[in-house]
């Protein structure tokens, strides 16, 4: 039986239908918004597996190109593996639902959103958020939602609630936010430099709209929800573990708060193999090893958590707001274009940027539109950085963090027209120990600084957390933490980045694991994360803050002149002759555009200055009197043809190739000479008239500099009689 709810959301009608589609799926809902429709679907796999210390959750959100009515670029005509922004979504959908999942049920969930539909104006991310969670809600499989998206941007001083495409390109702020009626559980998005009242003035308004969705999606639920299966309770406990963890408390104690990373697991790890060797008969249970691990994770856990909230000391001695120690280094590889190296305690990335031209931008082909990016940002995160072997690539994780990373400088990199460069990043993480994102964003400040790109400002990022003792309301105690390490981001209830400027924020992610962050604690949060943002572009200030005043030697230079729309077909010619033969000669690429900018890319300065020279020649018409540096084309009886600008010819008669009687042309020129000559006149019909014998002096030597640019000409034999004129025979 199909059943169908709807919710205005911005003037327009947001539906959620169930009963008609994929009706053999465990839960299914056709959620349509305007011109964008999804189809989401969840199911679960029918054994259960006892003891799950995870939940199984993925994730596989994908476009179809039909709903954008294209067919795939390139030579596969069909939708291959995920491209970047479908695993984007796929986190932003993951991310808020995963700690709703109960370990107990024990049993793989798969949830695929697929957008089938999109009129290219209402992003459909936000519909398949609400889509993915809505099936999950109305399945068999047990949830602790529902949960929603919206999408919030700020233009022209107004907060727009789930905007267009156009909108957020002009919007000041961008952010994705999602949660259940109880409160936010993840954000993320991207800013032009505001300030900490507009993005709890963003987040405030998101919860209502989330709670509303969230009530519609209930609403789905008593109409067609189905009957939750049960939860897989473990049938069996840890034996001795009372004794286990009397043993080991006290231990992990004091390894718990040792200062290295290292030397905290190596000591954690001596406790735990002491007490696996003490209870190794049972610990051949792979049951028992299950709850073993546990408890040991949960007394690490409790051990954390109350050293912080009673004693005001973390794990590794700092207070709540220390930041660990900080160096800053650049031009440590000696070929690329810019690099840097940023440490942050155990946190390290080495960042490095290359320039290139807009032959090397990114080009996008999928149902949003084509477009180009000419800033690129790529994340690397080998399994050496955390002491670990492991397979290498790129997966979800990385892209995330890259996208992170980027957003949150793109705002400070110039406009193309600034800096007609593409400009790649690429940050690889040495070592690996809280916020190797946050340290992606100021080691690609500080390269892209040293690769000479004029950023408008530089840019910090920082990660905090939150652990909270109750659930997290006004009156419970919490303790908000700067700079966080990882043990303090896997054992605390929030993951809170924040990237910005001295003046505002520009990249904003936050993951909470609890209901109900109050305002108050939001705004400490940001309050803090502002002070010690500050402090590390202090730091990072001090090795550099400005642009380098040349880009690399090994950079391509690009140099870019605009020319008058009517001489574009001049500059290319027939076919494309022109611009090829200055590609060809100078060794360089051109490339145009319909408003006349002619942008030249070099593999060093004096070729890209000479094509420059030779294109001004093209374009500029001849000028009467004006001496040039001809090539001779081809020789007649009567004279010889000579070319003085690409493209342009002029005939220098047999009576102005010397001063003396000759019978042939060839006496004095072959074809491939280079000669000077003066342009005369410009006749009725356009034909150019030169002269060689009046660019020379009456010695033979060029009377001009003979660079193209002009120059005077002898016009006296040093006996008061002109020599401008041919002597007759």
């Amino acid at each position: 039986m199909v059943q169908k709810v709807s919710y205005q959301i911005a003037g327009k009608e947001l539906i959620l239908e169930t009963g008609k589609i994929a009706k053999q799926a465990g839960g299914s809902v056709f959620a349509q918004y305007a011109g964008s429709v999804v189809i989401a679907t969840v199911c679960s796999s029918s054994n259960a597996v006892e003891g799950l210390d995870y939940v199984p959750l993925t994730v596989d959100y994908n476009e179809k190109y039909y709903a954008a009515g294209k067919i795939p670029g390139g030579f596969i005509k069909r939708e291959s593996r995920p491209k970047d922004k479908e695993i984007l979504v796929s986190r932003l959908i993951d991310r808020p639902m995963r700690p709703l999942f109960d370990k107990r049920f024990g049993r793989e969930i798969q949830v695929v959103p697929t957008t089938i539909s999109t009129d290219q104006l209402n992003p459909p991310d936000i519909l398949a958020i609400i889509a993915a969670s809505a099936a999950v809600h109305i399945s068999d499989i047990p949830f602790g939602g529902p949960v929603a998206g919206i999408r919030i941007c700020s233009v022209d001083g107004q907060l727009i609630v789930n905007p267009t495409y156009p909108e957020i390109e002009k919007s000041k702020l961008e952010i994705v936010v999602a949660g259940t009626k109880e409160g936010i559980t993840m954000v993320e998005g991207g800013a032009k430099e505001v300030d900490e009242d507009l993005m709890i003035a963003a987040l405030e308004k998101a919860q209502q709209v989330i709670t509303e969705l969230c009530n519609l999606q209930d609403k789905l639920r008593e109409l067609a929800g189905k009957e939750k299966l049960p939860l897989t309770e473990v049938s069996y406990s840890l034996e001795h573990g009372d004794a286990i963890r009397s043993a080991a408390y006290p231990r992990l104690e004091t390894a718990c708060f040792l200062k290295g990373k290292q030397e905290r697991h190596l000591a954690v790890n001596e406790v735990k193999a002491d007490l696996a060797t003490q209870y190794k008969a049972q610990l051949e249970d792979e049951n028992q090893k299950k709850l073993f691990d546990a408890l040991f994770e949960d007394m690490q856990y409790e051990i954390l958590r109350s050293g912080i909230l009673n004693k005001g000391v973390r794990v590794d001695g700092r207070g709540t707001e220390d930041i660990r120690d900080i160096t800053c280094e650049v031009g440590i590889l000696p070929r690329t274009h810019g690099s840097a190296l940023f440490t942050r305690g155990e946190t390290q990335a080495l960042v490095v940027t290359t320039l290139g031209t807009v032959f090397d931008e990114q080009i996008f082909d999928d149902i949003d539109g084509d477009k180009r990016e000419n800033f690129l940002l790529h994340y690397n995160f080998p399994p050496y950085s955390v002491g670990e072997t492991g397979r290498m690539g790129t997966g979800r994780r990385e892209i995330g963090h890259g996208n992170l990373a980027r957003r949150s400088l793109e705002a400070m990199v110039p406009s193309k027209a600034e800096f007609p460069y593409t400009i790649r990043v690429v940050s690889e993480i040495m070592e690996s120990n809280g916020s190797s994102s946050m340290a992606s964003v100021c080691g690609g400040t500080l390269a892209m600084l040293h690769a000479g790109v004029p950023m408008k400002k530089p840019v910090a990022g920082i990660a905090m957390g939150l652990i909270t003792e109750g659930k997290g309301g006004p009156t419970d105690r919490y303790a908000v933490l700067s700079d966080i390490l990882g043990d303090e981001d896997h054992l605390g209830d929030m993951d809170f980045k924040v990237a910005g400027t001295q003046d505002g924020i520009t990249g904003f992610q936050m993951d909470i694991k609890i209901a109900g962050v109050s305002p108050e604690v939001m705004r400490k949060a940001l309050d803090q994360a502002k002070r010690g943002r500050l402090h590390i572009l202090n730091i990072m200030n001090q090795t550099i803050n400005k642009p380098v005043s040349e880009i690399s030697e090994f950079a391509p230079k690009i140099v870019t002149m605009k020319i008058e729309i009517d001489k574009i077909g001049a500059l290319i010619g027939p076919g494309g002759k022109n611009v090829k033969a200055l590609c060809e000669q100078y060794s360089v690429t051109i490339n145009t555009e319909n408003d006349g900018t002619v942008t030249i890319y070099g593999k060093n300065a004096k070729d890209a200055e000479e094509a420059r020279t030779a294109i001004t020649g093209i374009v500029s018409d001849p000028e009467t009197g004006r001496i040039y540096n001809g090539v001779v084309k081809r020789i007649m009886d009567f004279g010889a043809f000579v070319e003085i600008l690409p493209g342009k010819e002029g005939l220098v008669h047999i009576s102005k190739l010397s001063r003396d009687r000759i019978t042939v042309v060839t006496d004095v020129l072959k074809e491939g000479q280079e000669i000077p000559v003066k342009l005369l006149e410009v006749d009725k019909m356009g034909r150019l008239n030169l002269s060689y014998i009046d660019a020379i002096d009456p010695n033979g030597a060029p009377s001009g500099d003979g660079d193209g640019h002009g120059g005077g000409h002898s016009d006296s034999r040093g006996d008061g009689r002109r020599n401008d004129r041919p002597r007759r025979y």
